[in-house]
């Protein structure tokens, strides 16, 4: 296994309020996908669907990609 699919909610509570749910960690993207489809019409996350569509898809899931072995955080000058 050479990366890992983080899989996150995000509810935005107000303009500069927003709460985003770390939901699992899975070997394959279709894993992830998979949870959302377990998750999406369950109490907490079917009641905050996402306004912000550019950050997400319209439920509020989003699927971040890591490869394993390297840094993700760079050092800002």
């Amino acid at each position: 296994m050479d990366k890992v699919y983080l899989l996150e909610h995000l509810h935005i509570i107000s303009e500069n309020n927003e709460c985003v749910k770390t939901i699992g960690i899975y070997a394959s993207e279709q894993e992830a996908i998979a949870a959302v489809g377990r998750l999406k019409e369950q109490s907490g996350f079917r009641d905050f669907p996402n306004i912000n569509p550019a950050a997400c898809d319209e439920s509020g899931f989003f699927i971040l990609c890591y490869p394993l072995g390297k840094d993700h955080w760079a050092k800002v000058s």
